[in-house]
């Protein structure tokens, strides 16, 4: 666990840079290219806090503020009156494609190009039956893994 740990901690400060640089937080990030990813570029709220680190009151404040930003919009579930989508607005996608470039030239230099394709589909493999195991519910709303590639190559499991 301890590896797990520095190497995570090791990996978020080499990156949060180009996060800083476009005016985000590490989670703003996360948060924003979940959206990114997701079908129609939106998520039930209570999906969006599945997907991430953030309980529901903490995606709240995250999506609120995001939203004061103009990045992020709520929308009312037309089916479901207690429920809310997080879409991401023309400007999130901005913001989010402005540092893309960086980000998966960082996740290349410090993690992906690091390792043998072998090698890193099978890390890939295992970190996914384990996420699957821990975190069931990490892909709640997401498209089908083939899906989302084809739609954004950029964002493949060989970068993100």
């Amino acid at each position: 666990m301890g590896l797990i740990a520095e190497v995570y901690h090791g990996l978020s400060d080499k990156m949060n840079a180009a996060f800083a640089a476009s005016g985000l937080s590490e989670i703003d990030f996360e948060t924003i290219i979940r959206l990114y990813r997701s079908p129609g570029r939106r998520l039930r709220m209570s999906d969006l806090a599945a997907q991430t680190s953030l309980s529901t009151s903490g995606v709240t404040r995250v999506v609120d503020r995001l939203e004061r930003e103009g990045l992020v919009e709520r929308v009312a579930c037309p089916s479901d009156r207690r429920a809310s989508f997080a879409t991401l607005t023309d400007a999130g996608a901005t913001r989010l494609e402005s540092v893309l470039p960086r980000h998966i030239e960082d996740i290349e230099k410090w993690f992906t190009g690091l390792l043998s394709p072998q090698r890193l589909e099978e890390l890939l493999d295992s970190l996914r039956i384990i996420r699957d195991v821990v975190r069931p519910c990490a892909t709640a709303g997401a498209m089908e893994a083939g899906s989302a590639e084809a739609a954004h190559p950029e964002l493949s499991s060989r970068r993100s």
